[in-house]
C-alpha cells in the first residue's frame, strides 16, 4: 500500500521524472513509483515546471539508417519486380499475337488447345492458358485424346482417298459426284456396321477441298412458237417416279465448241424411272433434230402408243411435222404454260446436270468430236451406273430391273 508521507527530495524527483520522461503519463510514472495518480498530479502542479520533453516522431526513434546491403537488396527485388512485370506485358501483347492465326481456323477451342501444345517450350501452360481463356485442364484432357484424334484423322484420309477415286473419271469415277452420290457409292453393299453417315462424308469433302462440279449461267434457247399450235398439259408438273414407259419429258440444251458453234440434244426421259430413252445430237435446232430423238425412244421401248410426252411450247415441239410423228408413233403430246420454265423442270434439270458434269467447269468443249464423244460416254453412263437422288441413289436400269410395272412391248 503506497506510503501517506513523502520526503520533498522524493516528491522534487518524481515530478523531474515525469517531466523528463518523453511521452510518459501520470499514471505510468505513479505506478512506477508506486504512489497514487492523485498525489503525482498535486506534486506535479505544487514542484513542476510546466515543461515536458515532446516524444520524438515514430520515424525517428523506430526507424534505423538503411545499410548499403540492404539498399543493394531492396534495389534488387524492386528491378526483379519491375523485370517481371514487364515480361507479364509482353507476353499479353505476343501470346495473342502468335495465337491469332489459330483462332481463324475452323473449331477455335480445338486450335486454341492445338496453340497451348505448340508454344508450350517458349512460354508455361499455365500463362497460355491464362492469356488465350482456356482451362488448364481442358487442355490436358484435350492432349490426353490425342491419340483416338490421330486414328480419326487417318481414318479421315483413308475415306478422303475413297472419295477422290469414286470423284476420278480415269478410275470410273464421276468428277460432279457431290455428298449424297458418294455417299450412296460409299455405302453400296457394304454392312450395315461399315456404312458411312452422309455427314462425315460432308465433313471430309469439305476439309479436303473435294466437291461436285457447280454448273455455270444456265443459256436458254426455247424458240417461241409463232403458230399459235397449244396442247392441254398432262403432266401438271407431278415429276414423281413411278411405273416406267408411261410418260417422257424432254427439252433442246445447247453444247458449246471452243469454236464459237454450238451443238444441240434433244432429249427423250422417262419420267417414271428417269432413264434416257432417246436422245440426238445435230448442229442446228430443225425439227428433225427433236424427231431423231422421238424415233431413237420409240426404237429402246418397241413402242410408244399411249405415252406422253411432255415439252415447253418451242416451235419445233409445235411444228406440224413434229404432230404428225407423234401421231404415228400414238404419242400423246403435252405443253405447259407459255415461258414456265417450272412446267419442263425435270428436263431442265437434266440438261444442267449434263453439261454441268461434261464441262467440268470449263467453258466450252475443245471441238464437236470431243463433244459428241462426251455426250455418248455419258448418257450410256447415265443410265446405266449414275445414282439417281430421286430412284433412291440408284440407276435408272437398276430401277427398271426392280419395278414391277411391264414395260409396253412392240405391236
Amino acid at each position: 500500500m503506497a506510503k501517506n508521507n513523502y520526503s520533498e527530495d522524493f516528491k522534487h524527483r518524481a515530478v523531474d521524472l515525469y517531466e523528463s520522461t518523453p511521452g510518459a503519463t501520470l499514471q505510468g510514472i505513479a505506478n512506477d513509483l508506486g504512489i497514487s495518480r492523485g498525489a503525482l498530479k498535486t506534486w506535479t502542479r505544487k514542484y513542476g515546471t510546466g515543461q515536458r520533453s515532446d516524444p520524438l516522431p515514430r520515424t525517428e526513434t523506430t526507424e534505423r539508417p538503411e545499410s548499403q546491403s540492404a539498399r543493394i537488396l531492396r534495389l534488387e527485388s524492386e528491378l526483379a519486380k519491375s523485370r517481371a512485370e514487364a515480361r507479364k506485358l509482353a507476353e499479353e501483347r505476343d501470346i495473342p499475337r502468335q495465337a491469332a492465326k489459330y483462332f481463324g481456323r475452323g473449331d477455335e477451342l480445338v486450335n486454341r488447345f492445338q496453340f497451348v501444345e505448340d508454344h508450350k517450350d517458349a512460354w508455361s501452360v499455365k500463362r497460355l492458358c491464362e492469356v488465350i481463356e482456356i482451362g488448364r485442364s481442358s487442355f490436358y484432357a484435350w492432349v490426353a485424346a490425342a491419340g483416338g484424334r490421330a486414328e480419326r484423322a487417318a481414318a479421315d484420309a483413308a475415306l478422303a482417298a475413297k472419295i477422290r477415286t469414286l470423284q476420278d473419271p480415269a478410275q470410273g469415277g464421276d468428277r460432279a459426284y457431290g455428298v449424297p452420290r458418294i455417299t450412296a457409292d460409299l455405302n453400296d453393299g457394304q454392312p450395315y456396321a461399315a456404312r458411312v453417315n452422309h455427314k462425315r462424308v460432308a465433313r471430309v469433302m469439305r476439309e479436303h477441298g473435294l466437291a461436285g462440279i457447280r454448273l455455270r449461267k444456265r443459256v436458254r434457247t426455247t424458240i417461241p412458237d409463232q403458230t399459235g399450235r397449244r396442247f392441254p398439259d398432262h403432266i401438271g408438273r407431278d415429276f414423281r417416279i413411278g411405273a416406267p414407259g408411261c410418260r417422257y419429258v424432254g427439252d433442246i440444251t445447247y453444247l458449246p465448241i471452243a469454236d464459237g458453234t454450238n451443238l444441240y440434244l434433244a432429249t427423250v426421259i422417262d419420267l417414271g424411272s428417269r432413264k434416257l430413252v432417246g436422245w440426238a445430237m445435230a448442229d442446228h435446232m430443225r425439227t428433225e433434230l427433236v424427231e431423231d430423238a422421238l424415233k431413237l425412244a420409240w426404237g429402246e421401248r418397241g413402242s410408244l402408243r399411249g405415252a406422253i410426252f411432255h415439252s415447253d411450247h418451242g416451235s419445233v415441239y409445235t411444228s406440224r411435222a413434229y404432230g404428225k410423228l407423234c401421231e404415228q408413233l400414238g404419242v400423246i403430246q403435252s405443253m405447259g404454260a407459255v415461258g414456265s420454265s417450272a412446267d419442263n423442270a425435270l428436263a431442265e434439270s437434266f440438261n444442267a446436270a449434263l453439261k454441268r458434269e461434261l464441262l467440268h467447269g470449263e467453258a466450252v468443249f475443245a471441238d464437236a468430236p470431243t463433244a459428241y464423244r462426251a455426250v455418248f460416254g455419258w448418257a450410256n453412263r447415265y443410265n446405266t451406273r449414275r445414282r439417281h437422288s430421286a430412284l433412291g441413289n440408284i440407276a435408272p436400269n437398276v430401277y427398271e430391273a426392280n419395278t414391277s410395272a411391264t414395260l409396253p412391248m412392240a405391236a
